[in-house]
């Protein structure tokens, strides 16, 4: 789970978001791997210092509200980079937990949770990119729709095989 976080619904942007809901689907997911005994990690993205909503000690570094909470056992990461393994020690977590592949979703369908598939496959993870799990919002002349759909083909049978939250459930 990379970035549902309020720093997002702290920004103006967020009244664009494609999925203001994105909890939703994210909570369906969280709890099939749960269900499933697989590995729950939840990603922040911090950028300390700035004094921008992804600064922590403005206080909007944490999870969206309607969110699951973390269960013990499941780790908390705060990144400061785009994917969540540069700045982390996500891979080691995986690497112990015998995780060999990625279930994800997130907050900024193109930039942090696509960057994480990409990183992750050059890792050799099989990756699931959820995509009715990830949203964004509209970004240089693009619609959200449009950057999702973009996600999806650079993603498709190269870095990520991508599936919605019903059809994992199935």
């Amino acid at each position: 789970m990379v970035d549902v976080q309020e720093s997002f619904r702290a920004r103006a942007e967020w009244a664009q978001i494609a999925d203001p809901k994105i909890a939703e689907p994210v909570n369906r997911l969280v709890r099939l791997a749960r269900a499933s005994g697989d590995l729950v990690v939840w990603v922040l993205h911090t950028e300390p210092g700035s004094q921008g909503v992804f600064d922590p000690a403005q206080g909007h570094v944490r999870l969206l509200e309607e969110l699951e909470r973390p269960e013990p056992g499941e780790p908390v990461l705060h990144k400061t980079s785009h994917n969540a393994f540069t700045t982390t020690n996500l891979q080691q977590l995986l690497t112990e937990a015998g995780v060999r592949e990625l279930m994800l979703c997130g907050i900024r369908t193109e930039q942090c949770v696509e960057t994480t598939a990409r990183v992750g496959s050059d890792l050799g993870y099989r990756v699931v990119f959820v995509t009715d799990a990830t949203t964004t919002n509209p970004l240089g002349g693009l619609t959200a729709q449009e950057i999702i759909e973009r996600t999806e083909t650079v993603l498709r049978d190269r870095f990520a095989r991508i599936a919605t939250v019903a059809e994992l459930g199935a």
